[in-house]
């Protein structure tokens, strides 16, 4: 690191003689020797940058996940970024851009934000969208936060459908907030069962498509709940096919952007979309680019909601996120304005389009049947005998699968998930029925009477 050290010999000694020590080692006296003498250097001989670089791929190769084909889901997915969106976020005046604190330099970024938040708000089906929160899962959990403020409310409902991660972060944001969680079960067809409502209740949340990939019937729902939010948690590349949460009357529509432009990247950094009605503005976490006029007349965008304690009082505030996962949001952004609405609707039918394909396929083979039956958009659960080992399978012929821990979680063995998006190709269908055809004869076989084995 040396040659990356501005300071100099006589600076060094200097700040030492300040601190009253005489030498750089002597900082580090309060470390154990016993720990000390496991310091070592690394021993790197020195190379050329060629051969570093070629090294360090060999090493990567090795890794049994490199080449694994992703049929994986269960929040993120693998989805085709174009080239564009990395061009766009790649520039120097994009890639170093944080807070616009001086609008006067800093009209592009507070430009993308506003088309940001516009396009989120065509999405969703609401009036006004924040720009932006750290993942989809904290977005959810700040939705709580805000139907508490303005209802008042202990209780919230949540399906057991929803995604176990995302619901481990909303059961700490509701512990350290002192609310009451409840469940809400799931039929044989894998969709919500609303029964009683609470009458402390501050909200009902739901995933739309939920955990296992079904589509839930949204109809009704606020109306049963009154005055309580309705908060919808959706995956955007579905809104490109489903009608937007907003047209059945939710408060909230929060979800993952992951799949707008981002690549999976070991999972994250991700991108928390936040959408509500105009009446909750100043309810609202995060901030808000609007657009307005100087006083020549001159159309410029400006900040016009900072509700985080960084900005106002922190009695007044909020919410703490500090941030907007900038660089992720105009991600998002390039790639919905590089697709459009018909672009945004293609790549939701083919993932569709393919998804039906290979669950007709798997499940005309023996042993294995949908775990659900209710609709479906490009991700399902199948449940079959062994789920692990066939999951094993799936991963030594190159596949990778959502695992059956993760179905276990929401009540659902013997099941793994499956999604299907664009990306996916004929030949990688054919490798996934394939290698399940190998492993129908390794399943218990149904045990049958005396006289039907004579039979």
């Amino acid at each position: 690191m040396n040659p990356y050290i501005p300071h100099t010999k006589k600076d060094v000694e200097e700040m030492l003689t300040a601190v009253g020590l005489p030498d750089v080692e002597a900082l580090f006296s309060d470390i154990p020797e016993e720990v000390r003498r496991r310091f070592r250097p690394l021993g790197l001989p020195p190379r050329d940058e060629i051969w570093v670089s070629r090294y360090i791929t060999d090493l990567s190769e090795r890794s049994p996940g490199r080449k694994l084909i992703p049929f994986l889901g269960a929040g993120l997915y693998d989805h085709y970024v174009p080239p564009l969106v990395n061009y766009v976020i790649s520039r120097s005046e994009f890639y170093t851009a944080y807070t616009p604190y001086q609008p006067e330099i800093s009209q592009g970024t507070l430009t993308w934000m506003f088309e940001y938040q516009t396009m989120v708000c065509e999405l969703t089906g609401m009036e006004v969208a924040n720009a932006s929160m750290y993942d989809g899962a904290t977005a959810l959990a700040e939705a709580v936060y805000m139907a508490v403020r303005a209802t008042g409310g202990k209780t919230v409902l949540v399906p057991k459908s929803l995604n176990p991660n995302v619901r481990e972060v909303l059961a700490t944001y509701c512990w350290a907030a002192g609310l009451k969680i409840v469940d809400v079960p799931y039929n044989d067809a894998g969709e919500l069962v609303l029964r009683e409502i609470p009458d402390d209740l501050c909200a009902l949340i739901v995933q739309e498509p939920n955990f296992f990939g079904v589509v839930e019937d949204l109809s009704g729902l606020k109306e049963r709940i009154g005055k309580a939010f309705l908060i919808v948690y959706v995956n955007p590349i579905a809104l490109g096919v489903l009608e937007p949460p907003g047209k059945f009357g939710a408060d909230v529509v929060v979800g993952e952007g992951q799949v707008l432009g981002l690549p999976l990247s070991f999972g994250g950094p991700l991108l928390g979309i936040f959408a509500t009605k105009m009446e909750y503005l100043r309810r609202m976490p995060g901030r808000l680019s609007g657009r307005t006029v100087d006083a020549e007349g001159k159309e410029g965008y400006v900040m016009a909601f900072q509700t985080r304690e960084q900005h106002i009082r922190r009695e007044q505030a909020t919410s703490n996120i500090c941030t907007n996962s900038a660089l992720c949001a105009l991600a998002a952004t390039v790639y919905l304005a590089a697709l459009g609405p018909e672009g945004l609707r293609r790549v939701a039918l083919l993932s569709m389009e393919r998804a039906h394909e290979l669950a007709e396929r798997i499940f005309s083979l023996p042993g294995f049947r949908p775990a659900f039956s209710g609709p479906f958009l490009y991700e399902f659960a199948v449940s079959a005998p062994n789920a692990e080992a066939v999951v094993e399978k799936l991963r030594e012929a190159g596949i990778a699968v959502a695992p059956p821990a993760l179905l276990e979680k929401c009540g659902v063995k013997n099941a793994f998930l499956v999604a299907v998006t664009e990306k996916r190709t004929p030949e990688e269908l054919d490798l996934f029925v394939r290698t399940l055809s190998s492993v129908v004869s390794d399943f218990p076989q149904p045990s049958c009477s005396p006289k039907e084995a004579k039979k």
